[in-house]
């Protein structure tokens, strides 16, 4: 399941809308400690590349496969949009990106 770009390192980024903030965060917070993660705090808006709130977390490539799968069950309505994390972050965003749920255009414009 997980994108053959070798890399040490995943972020799983988990959108949210209006009304959301508290399903997201308690997926994240659930995430955090069932997979021992790095959490970032929720954005409520647009930042960097990502259109609406979302929250980071970050995941060894070890542990892709189970984490997309522990997440594509408990994401609920929530999308969430996994990239590689590597010194290109155009191709990042881009090449090899796994999206569970409804994909969400990115501001791939940032990158130039």
């Amino acid at each position: 399941m997980a994108p053959s770009l070798p890399t040490a390192l995943y972020h799983a980024h988990v959108y949210y809308g209006t009304g959301e903030r508290t399903v997201a965060e308690t997926l994240c917070l659930a995430a955090k400690r069932a997979w021992r993660i790095p959490m970032g705090r929720l954005h409520d808006g647009p930042i960097g590349p990502h259109p609406i709130g979302s929250c980071q977390l970050t995941v060894p490539a070890p542990r892709l496969d189970a984490v997309i799968e522990w997440l594509e069950e408990k994401r609920g309505p929530l999308t969430v949009m996994i990239h590689p994390v590597s010194n290109d972050m155009r191709r990042d965003h881009t090449t090899g990106v796994i999206w569970l749920g409804t994909p969400h255009a990115l501001r791939l414009d940032i990158f130039d």
